[in-house]
């Protein structure tokens, strides 16, 4: 295990109708003049951006609106978000939504302190200051919730990218699971792949000896495996979106992944695939996990033998191990199509001609020097040979 620090400072407040507390929460971390952030739609009609506010103005907390935020979150409304704080000098970001708009929510954050383009801590700057930020969380899957990570789709080249920095860890984040009762099953499908993609990320490691976090990730992924049908069939089973959210957080604030080396390779691949096409990050993510699994398996056949058995249940044969890694991603496809997830390219609305830009802008955008790195360095050969095992 390598030497590491981990600090996850989030106040979790986890429930039914716990959203009518968010103006408490944002006077007890300092706000007093807010930007309620988010996308419209459901919030709006179902009467929960109105509860957000009767909230707030039980605390004598002013609030300003941004609407609009997309699936696969643009620059174009961070920057909106920037300039309204700084004109009404606003003092804490609330994003009520899911990781779109949280991640919205951060990235203004960390623009209001910055005298620079925001853009500049989505190309390598840690962000070492922010706004606070509080969530409402209304769909379980990115985990930024809980995390010091922020994603963004630039829309000048339409590449999405990641910025990072504990100073925009939520300082508090209200989880009510039945706010989640409502959603598509395709996109509680799509959250839950997320969920995974997570937990595999951290898995696929090259640090020996992490049987504390594998086993954390492990077990989280079998809860995935068990809750994912219970919660398609019943949208409606409190419990199951219960455990569901929760272990959306757990998979991403890190404490799955400390200690560890980690991989991203399927994020980073996936992330072209949403920005180009605006599939759910989810869907993108259940096209490309398996491509890139299969992709480089052999680097660490052990790795994902293990993983087979632990948590898809399959036997190990000893004398074949590779014939047990395959049959665990084999489990994983299987899976995914299980709760309606696509698995193929033409699925998601990917076209095998648009793979050369594919690899240009993974490889070469926003000054990358013609790879990626993680479990495996990728090259441009590398990622071309993922992108075709989609089709």
């Amino acid at each position: 295990m390598q030497n590491f620090t981990f600090y996850s400072p989030t106040y979790f407040m986890f429930g039914k109708d716990t959203e009518n507390r968010a103006g408490e929460l944002v006077k007890r971390f300092g706000g007093s003049k807010v930007l309620i952030v988010y996308g419209g739609g459901s919030v709006v009609r179902s009467g929960l951006l109105d509860r957000v506010k009767k909230s707030l103005e039980a605390e004598d907390l002013s609030f300003l609106e941004l609407g609009g935020v997309k699936p696969n979150p643009r620059s174009g409304l961070v920057y909106e978000g920037i300039d309204l704080s700084k004109k009404e000098s606003v003092d804490f970001v609330l994003a009520v939504g899911g990781g779109s708009t949280i991640d919205t929510s951060k990235a203004i954050a960390a623009g209001v302190l910055y005298d620079g383009n925001f853009w500049d801590f989505y190309s390598g700057k840690r962000i070492e200051k922010a706004l606070p930020v509080g969530t409402i969380l209304t769909i379980a899957a990115a985990g930024s919730e809980g995390s010091p990570d922020s994603v963004i789709t630039n829309e000048n080249g339409m590449y999405k990218r990641g910025a990072s920095g504990d100073a925009i860890r939520p300082r508090f984040s209200i989880l009510n699971p039945a706010l989640t009762q409502t959603l598509p099953p395709y996109q509680t499908a799509a959250g839950i792949t997320d969920i995974l993609a997570h937990l595999h990320e951290r898995y696929l490691t090259n640090t020996k000896d992490v049987e504390v976090t594998d086993r954390l990730i492990e077990g989280l992924m079998l809860t995935m495996i068990h809750e994912a049908p219970r919660v398609i069939a019943d949208p409606d089973n409190y419990e199951a979106r219960a455990n569901i959210m929760w272990a959306g957080m757990m998979a991403h604030n890190n404490s799955c992944g400390v200690g560890r080396t980690q991989d991203w390779n399927s994020h980073n691949i996936e992330h072209e695939l949403s920005a180009l096409y605006d599939c759910a990050h989810g869907a993108g993510l259940a096209v490309t996990m398996p491509a890139v699994f299969k992709y480089v398996y052999k680097h660490d056949v052990m790795r994902f033998a293990k993983l087979a058995v632990r948590v898809w249940g399959c036997q190990m044969d000893f004398d074949d191990p590779e014939a047990t890694a395959l049959a665990g991603i084999r489990a994983l496809e299987n899976f995914l199509r299980s709760i309606g997830m696509p698995l193929t390219f033409a699925e998601i609305g990917a076209k095998e001609e648009d793979i050369p830009k594919l690899v240009q802008t993974l490889c070469y955008g926003d000054g990358r020097k013609g790879s990626i790195s993680g479990f495996v360095t990728l090259n441009e050969e590398d990622c071309t040979n993922i992108y075709r095992l989609m089709l």
